[in-house]
């Protein structure tokens, strides 16, 4: 039983992952400005364009799939366990509030 709900997961996250990397949500990104007064949303900036810029340019598709139309729960989720040649950052790379501010900076990316 736990066999199978294990399988149901897999194929479930599988499939969510697939999606997102069809999914391109604009044109490529040059000149969209965030709002980083946030003290959180400025982390987030700095700890995206430094373990997640060089294969999510800008959030878009490049090297990997788009992260901005993600929810931020599956975005902390891979990174945190990394999938295919997307690697996984632990506790001592990004604590659980960098992951958090990188999701939200990705959201305040999303809205522009």
């Amino acid at each position: 039983m736990m066999n199978r709900i294990s399988t149901v997961i897999l194929i479930l996250y599988a499939l969510a992952f697939f999606i997102s990397c069809a999914v391109r949500k604009s044109e490529p990104v040059s000149g969209r400005l965030v709002d980083v007064s946030d003290p959180r949303v400025r982390n987030g900036q700095e700890l995206y364009h430094t373990h997640c810029q060089k294969c999510h340019p800008a959030g878009e598709a490049g090297l990997g799939p788009s992260v901005t139309a993600k929810p931020g729960f599956l975005t902390r989720f891979q990174a945190r366990h990394g999938l295919g040649v997307m690697p996984a950052f632990d506790r001592e790379r990004l604590s659980r509030g960098d992951l958090k501010d990188i999701a939200l900076y990705l959201k305040k990316l999303n809205r522009l």
